[in-house]
């Protein structure tokens, strides 16, 4: 536990991801950068310029620092290899999504987080934004009715810069699916409880890369509810979270929304967080008028970034734990195999516990 001072973080992987951690930091209250492990020239040159410490590994950076906590914003091959690192130096860390690049690999590292009770968190920063936290607490509270149906987009089209810097986004594995829609099937469960099922096709990249470049997907949710998403990074298009919540002001911002949750007694549009009644009897005849309802604004990255530190303090639980994380991982899998088959796929279950 971490009483009297300010908590020590570290990053591993300054790219693009990485420095918006940093940037977050800097920002937070209680919380300072100790070092960070990057081998490029680019990471000797950002320790240089925030003068702390470079480490060319985690592990040198783990032995010669031993931070309180790690941010692993490191290609997600790395992850579990990485986050094992730090959970038997007993350091708890945050892992940028997706958890692992396998299921099965992430239930091994959530295991052994449980058996050391070191912390493990995944970077689903949307959850720590103010408008889901209200959009969640408008569904539980009954204001929509009965979830029957979601709807959700995410489309945008990358440069081809953005892949030619990262080989690894151009590889199986690395395509939209997992890079970008991890984030949006986080958010359905969050919202809207768990998938048990689902049924997906995917298209090959037009830009020939080795993964794919559009997929959509049906599932069943646990309450009933039946759901749509589709995913693109070659769509040019306002329809993503990316461009809609406003949250990083490197996207341009659209006024569109990309999420619809439609219930028994009215519907939610999100990010603008519309809530869709009839004035009357519910009857596609009557009158149907938008609320738009209010909440806090702040940043979600440095939310996540002081949550961390009140989890490393031993305050808080963690809102999104590495089970959390594999349960989110364990949908985009069924997505991947159900793409490959075209047939309606159970979602997995892990034994994993976070006790």
């Amino acid at each position: 536990m971490v009483d009297g001072r300010d908590v020590r973080l570290a990053i591993a992987g300054v790219g693009l991801v990485g420095k918006r951690h940093a940037d977050a930091m800097f920002k937070t209250d209680g919380v300072r950068l100790v070092g960070v492990a990057d081998p490029s020239d680019e990471g000797r040159q950002y320790a240089q310029v925030q003068d702390t410490r470079h480490y060319e590994t985690l592990a040198e950076l783990l032995e010669g620092e031993l931070p309180d906590g790690v941010i692993l914003a490191t290609p997600t091959p790395l992850h579990v290899e990485q986050a094992l690192a730090c959970v038997e130096a007993g350091v708890p860390a945050l892992i940028e999504k997706p958890l692992a690049d396998s299921a099965d690999a992430g239930d091994a590292l959530v295991r052994r987080a449980a058996e050391r009770r070191i912390p493990l968190l995944v970077g689903h920063h949307r959850r720590y934004n103010p408008l889901i936290q209200r959009a969640r607490a408008v569904i539980e509270s009954g204001e929509i009715g009965e979830v029957r149906a979601v709807q959700a987009s995410c489309w945008f089209y990358k440069p081809d810069g953005y892949f030619d810097v990262a080989p690894w986004r151009k590889r199986r594995g690395a395509g939209p699916i997992s890079v970008n829609l991890v984030h949006d099937i986080d958010l359905m469960r969050h919202l809207c409880g768990e998938i048990l099922s689902v049924q997906a096709q995917a298209s090959p990249s037009l830009r020939g890369y080795e993964n794919e470049d559009v997929a959509a997907a049906l599932f069943r949710f646990e309450g009933g509810a039946i759901g749509t998403i589709s995913v693109s990074d070659s769509v040019v298009a306002p329809w993503s979270w990316e461009m809609t919540s406003q949250e990083n002001p490197i996207y341009p911002a659209t006024s569109e929304s990309c999420y619809l949750i439609g219930g028994s007694q009215g519907s939610l549009s999100l990010p603008d967080l519309r809530m869709w009644t009839h004035r009357g009897a519910r009857d596609w005849w009557q009158p149907i008028s938008a609320t738009s309802l209010l909440r806090n604004a702040s940043d979600p990255l440095i939310n996540q970034i002081a949550h961390f530190a009140e989890v490393i303090r031993g305050r808080a639980k963690p809102l999104v734990s590495g089970l959390e994380g594999l349960r989110t991982l364990r949908v985009v899998e069924a997505i991947q195999r159900s793409a490959e088959t075209g047939r309606w796929t159970d979602v997995g279950t892990s034994q994993s516990r976070e006790d």
